[in-house]
């Protein structure tokens, strides 16, 4: 064979490959892995990468952040996590279910997703993908009594009642998770300090938590004295979700490669009590609070190493967000111990329909399709993760699924679209369908008085934080976040006009059941 044509087969035979790879590539980022990422009552500048001011080092969201596009105008869909959790994993604002409003505990249940509603995970393993849940799930499930009835009890008594040989139901492997491991609810906070795998407890609690040797401080309290389970380190909690989601990911890449996943790693932190485990202790200058939110940094840090070790970091869409807003003693001790504000630059906290409560961060990472080093002030909620993610595997949603939720898919690959995407967005405050807010471009308008959600009048770290009402005698509070992001003068008797119609669109969208258009048939 002469070397001419050896040449030319050579030449075939790595253009062959080159193409392979690139269509590899192609293949992958038409369906890429998924990672979300969620912390609980992180605040919007409890970040560097958000607040030029922060005390707090957080390198690795910072260099995410750098990596991807970071959101601005981005709102969790309720200022509490329970409804949060339903609405980011079913695309639909919980208030327009029963009990939407609730906030689980112990055994409480059941679970907010009513059987047969498509769930995000539901719609990915339906096109092939591997779903995994680690850490805190908070939706509600059912645990069951020795006679088997449903225990539904959120306090001490209910988890007292659970027999522990039984399944559990309603759980994230009765919603579309291939694998879980994490928490009935808040894993330091409730009244069940012990783990679920699967949809069992494999190690149930022997007796009553003994709080003797758990850190004292200021972000200590909210650590209920309920039951817990002999392998349940109440300052290990997230490092053993961290564990769980290495070893998914990794076990994933070995043994099947070639199927994409949606990783849901739900952390503990920074939900107070802020319990960093000991290699955090006294890392920052900022206290508890601080070595925790230095410790979720940690985590985030550690999945993205893993990912990249795996070799496939570059075929990743990574998001990272929050529940809802700071809560009010981390606020309060941070500000006056050091000078660190989780709220900046927002008025309000956990709870507030104020934009303190629901503006939070939102980072997305995804190599090859989002510009990098980018910031998007597009309106978003993180409902809207549903159907971002379901065009991005050309899914189209069914008419009965995800009636709040746009794809952002558009701003992601960097284009501008010409008219807002979302034509308006719901915010939920802590009491469900009572206390809602509506933002239409500059304009919000909160359908109440009040934060709706803390009573700053009674709440002594509040007081010093309240605002008067320039219009106490409106039914609702009208803010342009324009020209005062800070929400302090009510528009709502100056422009009625601009409340009226705000009042209609709410209305509008309570009785048609959603916010995004039915698609056509």
């Amino acid at each position: 064979m002469n070397l001419h044509i050896c040449l030319i087969r050579v030449i075939s035979v790595i253009g062959f490959a080159v193409s392979f790879l690139l269509l590899g590539v192609s293949q992958a980022s038409e369906r890429p892995n998924v990672v979300f990422i969620l912390a609980d009552d992180l605040g919007y500048g409890d970040l560097g990468c958000y607040n030029p001011e922060s005390k707090i080092p957080t390198p690795n969201l910072d260099r995410l952040a750098q990596q991807g596009m970071r959101f601005t105008d981005a709102h969790s869909p309720c200022t509490v996590c329970t409804p949060t959790r339903y609405s980011l994993l079913t695309g639909q604002m919980a208030f327009r279910v029963p009990n939407g409003g609730r906030v689980f505990s112990g055994a409480g249940g059941p679970s907010l997703i009513a059987e047969g509603r498509l769930t995000l995970p539901e719609l990915l393993r339906d096109q092939g993908y591997a779903t995994a849940c680690f850490g805190k799930w908070h939706i509600g499930l059912t645990f069951r009594d020795e006679a088997g009835q449903p225990i539904h009890n959120g306090g001490p008594d209910g988890v007292k009642q659970i027999d522990y040989s039984r399944r559990i139901e309603g759980g994230p492997i009765d919603h579309g998770f291939d694998r879980f491991f994490g928490t009935a609810c808040c894993p330091t906070t409730d009244w069940l300090y012990a783990y679920i795998e699967g949809d069992r407890v494999p190690v149930p609690p022997t007796g009553k938590l003994d709080k003797s040797d758990l850190p004292k401080h200021a972000y200590s309290i909210d650590n209920r004295p309920g039951q817990v389970a002999l392998d349940f380190n109440l300052e290990e909690v997230d490092l053993k979700f961290l564990e769980k989601s290495q070893q998914f990911l990794r076990t994933q890449a070995m043994t099947k490669p070639d199927q994409p996943f949606f990783l849901f790693h739900s952390a503990q932190a920074v939900h107070l009590p802020s319990f960093p485990a000991d290699e955090f202790k006294g890392k920052t200058n900022s206290g508890p609070h601080g070595d925790f939110i230095f410790e979720l940094d940690y985590v985030v840090g550690e999945l993205m190493a893993t990912l990249e070790e795996l070799g496939i970091a570059d075929d990743t869409l990574v998001m990272f967000s929050s529940d809802n807003g700071p809560e009010v003693p981390a606020v309060y001790h941070m500000r006056h111990d050091h000078n660190h504000d989780g709220a900046r630059p927002w008025r309000g906290v956990k709870r507030d329909n104020f934009e303190g409560g629901h503006r939070v961060p939102l980072i997305v990472r995804w190599p090859g399709q989002v510009p990098a080093d980018t910031t998007s002030d597009e309106l978003t909620s993180l409902t809207d993760v549903f159907a971002t993610v379901a065009e991005i595997v050309d899914e189209p949603l069914p008419r009965d699924a995800a009636e709040d939720s746009f794809s952002m898919l558009p701003v992601l690959l960097g284009e501008k679209p010409s008219q807002p995407i979302r034509p308006y967005l719901l915010a939920q405050g802590f009491a469900g369908q009572k206390w809602l807010a509506i933002r239409r471009g500059k304009w919000k308008y909160l359908a109440h008085q009040g934060s709706g959600g803390n009573n700053y009048a009674t709440h002594p770290q509040l007081q010093e934080y309240q605002l008067p009402n320039t219009a106490p005698d409106a039914p609702g509070q009208l803010f342009d976040l324009e020209n005062d992001p800070g929400e302090t003068t009510n528009l709502a008797l100056k422009r009625p006009d601009i409340a009226r119609e705000l009042q209609s669109l709410l209305d509008e969208s309570l009785a048609s059941g959603r916010s995004r258009e039915i698609p056509q048939e």
